[in-house]
């Protein structure tokens, strides 16, 4: 790792630092960089803001696409205190960023009690077999609003 990659690592552990000890949520923190410059930051919110999605990574995220305006972050490096949750990962590649930097392990958060195993699994059981229930309903329905989709002149593409 380079010192520049190592000084915005450090960057990221120190947001999770200080929002862990301000009592906003667990001990992680994110950034996004676009060339050499923070374009977003974010530590983990979701004691305060009562929102379990506000994981650093995704306030990270929305932090950087209301800078840019953009809602891509390509030519953009993500560096996080901890590997992405599920959730954050799904985030990230929806981001669609360059590169990902990490600091401690699933394992490592899961050794503190922040074990997203059940989530890992899950996504590998048939959803009948799944521990939330899912139904699908209407599926004709949404899939008429793909078609429309699919039509529709002026979409905006991602």
């Amino acid at each position: 790792m380079t010192a520049r990659e190592q000084e915005f690592m450090k960057v990221a552990i120190d947001l999770a630092r200080q929002g862990m000890n301000s009592g906003r949520g667990g001990p992680f923190g994110c950034i996004v960089v676009k060339g050499d410059e923070i374009v977003g930051k974010g530590c983990n919110c979701v004691a305060s803001h009562n929102d379990p999605t506000a994981h650093a990574e995704v306030v990270a995220i929305r932090d950087a696409c209301t800078n840019l305006q953009s809602f891509q972050l390509t030519g953009c490096e993500i560096y996080t205190s901890c590997e992405p949750c599920p959730m954050c990962l799904g985030a990230i590649y929806w981001a669609r960023p360059d590169r990902i930097y990490f600091a401690a392990t699933r394992d490592d958060a899961s050794a503190v009690g922040f074990d997203d195993s059940l989530i890992y699994e899950e996504l590998n059981i048939p959803i009948a077999e799944r521990k939330i229930e899912m139904t699908s309903l209407q599926r004709e329905d949404a899939i008429r609003l793909f078609k429309e989709w699919e039509e529709k002149p002026d979409k905006i593409c991602y």
